[in-house]
């Protein structure tokens, strides 16, 4: 039940991927500077893959709380941005011109999520440990 941070997320998913090495080892983002936190390489993995953009300010907050919108955002951008094949959802709380919009669409269209309610996804809701690793290995399967 514990919160995942960004760097959690990334990690895992770098994890799951086999700790591919990155191709670059030139720092994107001006908050992830150390090479020995847990998630460098994972970090860089993912700002090559397009996985993660991080923010405008150039940070990629690490330590910052993962919603379930980046959490379903950053597993449809590794699973190459597969449009979903209908608009039609349940989801009373979505906004259609928010970044993770189709990336939820795509992630209960895929099994992924049902929402945290029939009616309600909750984007802005902290992901915890135990939503993560079900939507990782359920986008994995």
């Amino acid at each position: 039940d514990r919160i995942c941070t960004r760097a959690h997320v990334v990690t895992f998913l770098w994890r799951a991927n086999g700790c591919p090495e990155p191709e670059n080892m030139s720092v994107r983002f001006k908050d992830v500077t150390d090479t020995s936190k847990y998630y460098y390489k994972a970090v860089l993995w993912a700002a090559e893959q397009e996985i993660t953009t991080g923010y405008d300010d150039g940070t990629f907050r690490p330590d910052a709380e993962c919603t379930r919108g980046h959490v379903v955002t950053f597993l449809w951008r590794a699973n190459g941005e597969q449009a979903p094949t209908s608009t039609n959802h349940p989801f009373t709380d979505l906004n259609p011109t928010a970044y993770y919009y189709t990336a939820v669409l795509w992630a209960r269209e895929n099994g992924i999520t049902d929402g945290r309610t029939p009616t309600t996804f909750c984007p802005n809701d902290a992901c915890t440990r135990g939503h993560v690793v079900t939507f990782l290995y359920r986008s994995m399967a």
